[in-house]
């Protein structure tokens, strides 16, 4: 077992940690206080690959494993947290559309997504179908030439400003709407297609460089052609999606925490309490050692649940579901030190440490909230057997 980066993962590592440093931390506060898409700096991104860090290389991507694109989300996110929360979410629907979608689908939307001149959200969730993704009620009805979608999607990261939209519906023909996760089907919509509406901007704790909005269908057409995979393999889909989604936002929460320890380590250096810089002080000393030996177990963990995903072991969903649990929690809660630490520099937004702490929260709860990984663990402990687990 090598615990050393390649030099190619080194290589990609150094180019995000620039890109990181140059492009999105200067200008990240702004973002943040203005509530502005930067489509700008994603578009830049996309030029180094970082929109389609996953997405097979002859559908316009990199077709780099997980592990490598974990080691690029957490470097982006050490810059904008935000920011990176959504390229990977974006990086999860491009994957899904170069995975599922035809020929001709792939090739007419994958090379602009990957290349970040186009941009996808990814519609799961609904008003009454949160945890329990498999209760959505949104329908594709069959209609001559494709399918009618018809329902609500809420809580879309980047819903208004993006091009394409992965959208999970339940199929419906002339018996109704098919019952169960095998009802459900992925498509790839036009954003702008007849019949799509979007919902007011919602005012958020944190990430506020991407829009949530909820996605409205009353009628819209989509082509048959824009099926992902077959009717009824939506749900596999989506919970396939997931799992690199979890390690994604896993890696975001570990690159924020990172930041926040580098503030830390600096700020301890120079800032004097009692006559002394405060980093001399035992009882700080010891809350940055536990801080960064949280971030480390943190990283380790994420990156074993990549590699498990990567190598398509059995448990991966268990170890994604661990590592997601584990580093979102942890990580939050050294945003959370770090921000105290600083003490009332680190509730003013002159220092980054209060939006640290905004835009790791949320981690917590999106792609599957800590209750439902513990969900997952535990179900797989107590009713599947665990021998390779323990």
């Amino acid at each position: 077992m090598d615990f050393e980066l390649t030099d190619q993962q080194a290589a990609f590592r150094d180019a995000a940690r620039q890109f990181s440093d140059n492009e999105l931390a200067p200008r990240a506060a702004h973002w943040d206080e203005h509530q502005e898409f930067p489509r700008d700096a994603i578009a830049g991104a996309g030029e180094l690959g970082f929109c389609g860090l996953y997405t097979p290389e002859e559908a316009g991507g990199l077709g780099l494993s997980r592990l490598d694109a974990s080691i690029v989300l957490e470097e982006l996110a050490r810059g904008c947290t935000s920011t990176t929360a959504f390229i990977s979410i974006h990086n999860m629907a491009t994957w899904m559309v170069g995975a599922y979608a035809n020929p001709q689908t792939r090739d007419a939307l994958c090379p602009a997504l990957a290349a970040g001149e186009s941009l996808a959200s990814y519609c799961l969730t609904e008003p009454g179908a949160g945890s329990d993704a498999a209760a959505l009620k949104t329908s594709a009805t069959k209609a001559e030439g494709g399918y009618v979608l018809n329902g609500t999607k809420a809580f879309i990261s980047g819903a208004g400003d993006t091009d394409v939209l992965v959208v999970m519906a339940r199929v419906a023909d002339g018996s109704g709407p098919r019952t169960g996760a095998s009802g459900i089907s992925a498509f790839a919509v036009d954003a702008g297609a007849p019949g799509i509406s979007y919902g007011r901007k919602e005012a958020k704790l944190g990430w506020n460089s991407q829009a949530t909005r909820q996605v409205v269908f009353e009628n819209a057409m989509v082509p048959a052609a824009r099926l992902l995979g077959k009717e009824g393999e939506g749900f596999r889909i989506a919970m396939r999606g997931l799992d690199g989604g979890r390690v994604n936002i896993a890696a975001c929460s570990v690159g924020t925490a990172a930041a926040a320890v580098e503030q830390c380590r600096a700020y301890m250096s120079e800032r004097r309490a009692f006559g002394r810089t405060i980093g001399s002080f035992q009882a700080l000393r010891f809350k940055l050692a536990d801080m960064a030996t949280n971030l480390v177990a943190s990283r380790q963990m994420v990156r074993l649940a990549a590699s498990k995903l990567d190598r398509g072991d059995a448990d991966a969903t268990v170890y994604c579901a661990m590592a997601k649990r584990f580093a979102t929690d942890l990580c939050f809660d050294i945003c959370n030190d770090a921000l105290q630490i600083h003490g009332g520099y680190g509730y003013i937004k002159e220092y980054p440490l209060e939006r640290y702490l905004r835009d790791s929260r949320v981690h917590q709860i999106l792609e599957g909230t800590s209750e439902i990984m513990r969900v997952i663990v535990a179900r797989r402990l107590l009713l599947e057997g665990a021998s390779e687990i323990l």
